[in-house]
């Protein structure tokens, strides 16, 4: 008897059930459904998307590492993970607590990783998951988890954190709060956060704004003049542009004396939705799933960090601040203005950056149905490629009427270039999973 159970066939079908493409999804969208509710900031919400996303690559790529190369020695300090103790690891498992591990360290509710993970455990004991494999994974996962964590420490985030706020400066030229909150401004002090790619926060930095200057017929008074018609004659198709591509995490009501607030995607993490849905229409491999979701990120990453340093350097005052002082002071934004500096436009440029990353994974006339607002009210739109998408995502903020059309120009300018700097410089895959296995 003992003979024949030792010689009963094991069940090994849990490998290529972890093989599937929506473990990896479900904890991205997972990570997203917590940066809503936490309501991070648009730059530190990359932040939060581009740790997790590495981890979860430097552990899965392990799987075909003739196929996928390490970031090692492509992005800023990273050096090569640890290797695995133990042989029971599974890797595509492992990426998933990586993923898990370090998410949960940039977020604020834990007790929602928590409960994810929790049930993540269940979903594995379906598939049945040897407990040696899950244990080993985990801990290998974890591994990662603390290599990744420990090198993030060194890009000043939390020194950052001490920073002085920006003081106002009284110049009507210079950014202020705007209503209705009149909130500090977002990271002053972003800049200062370490590059993945980028060689500096200002490597292309865009040609200056328009000199202040609201003399009638002017260059700058006529951009201003743009927004101010165009906010008060918005077609019904301009005015759902606005609204899709709007991405503010925290837009606040007001009711008398009583507020609440709304909250969504941010403008990052609109394209983390593309990415899923580029992904899913592909059927990329869990492989492949994690690596657009890597290039993605970094790509975003370092955008944010090129235009803030833009944004805080020049201190254009938003539209809105101009047009209450000057021409109307009941005009009100279709969108509420962010708490941050006017030029250059940051969904300009992210939407370009991250188009061109998904551009270079997906091809240039990838059609998709965007359908990442849907839980937020919003209707799907959809486009011919990522480009056609990013110059909607541009032109949405002079239709929301925060921003200047020099600042959506040189905005995607400077995602153009930030994009194709990272694409050059970042080489993931380069093989393909079907090769390997022929090998």
């Amino acid at each position: 008897m003992g003979g024949l159970i030792s010689c009963a066939p094991t069940d090994n079908s849990y490998i290529e059930k972890l093989q599937h493409p929506e473990w990896f999804q479900a904890a991205m969208k997972n990570l997203t459904d917590i940066v809503v509710y936490d309501i991070f900031s648009p730059p530190v919400a990359s932040r939060v998307y581009l740790y997790p996303s590495i981890a979860a690559y430097e552990t899965a790529r392990q799987q075909a590492p003739q196929a996928y190369q390490s970031l090692s020695g492509q992005v800023k300090d990273l050096q090569p993970v640890p290797q695995p103790e133990s042989e029971a690891v599974n890797f595509s498992l492992a990426s998933l607590y990586a993923f898990n591990k370090v998410g949960k360290a940039l977020i604020f509710s834990e007790n929602k990783m928590d409960a994810f993970e929790a049930d993540f455990q269940i979903k594995l004991s379906e598939i049945k998951v040897p407990k040696k494999v899950n244990k080993a994974s985990r801990i290998y996962g974890e591994a990662v988890a603390a290599h990744i964590l420990e090198w993030s420490k060194g890009d000043l985030y939390s020194q950052t954190r001490t920073y002085p706020k920006y003081t106002i400066q009284e110049p009507e030229q210079f950014w202020k709060p705007t209503p209705p909150d009149y909130m500090d401004g977002i990271e002053p002090h972003w800049k200062d956060i370490r590059t993945m790619v980028l060689d500096s926060s200002n490597q292309f930095a865009p040609k200056d704004p328009i000199p202040f200057d609201l003399t009638k017929g002017s260059p700058f008074q006529k951009q201003l003049q743009q927004v101010f018609e165009i906010g008060r004659g918005l077609t019904d198709e301009q005015l759902e542009i606005a609204k899709f591509w709007d991405c503010n995490p925290y837009v606040t009501h007001h009711r008398g004396h009583a507020m609440f607030a709304t909250k969504k995607i941010t403008p990052g993490g609109h394209w983390i939705g593309i990415t899923a849905i580029a992904t899913r229409q592909s059927e990329s491999s869990f492989l492949d799933t994690v690596n657009a979701y890597t290039n993605v990120s970094i790509a975003l990453f370092d955008a944010f960090i090129s235009c803030w340093d833009e944004k805080w350097d020049t201190l254009v005052v938003r539209p809105e601040t101009l047009i209450n002082k000057h021409y109307d002071e009941e005009w009100l934004s279709v969108l509420q203005t962010p708490p941050f500096p006017e030029y250059t436009s940051g969904h300009s440029v992210i939407s370009r950056a991250a188009a061109l990353a998904l551009t270079d994974l997906f091809g240039e006339n990838f059609a998709f149905t965007d359908t990442t607002e849907l839980e937020y009210g919003l209707p799907q739109r959809s486009y011919k490629s990522f480009i056609h998408a990013s110059e909607e995502a541009a032109i949405s903020r002079l239709y929301g009427g925060i921003h200047y059309m020099m600042a959506i120009e040189e905005g995607v300018n400077q995602g153009q270039e930030v994009g194709t700097y990272v694409v050059e410089k970042i080489q993931t895959k380069i093989g393909s999973e079907e090769a390997l296995a022929a090998h």
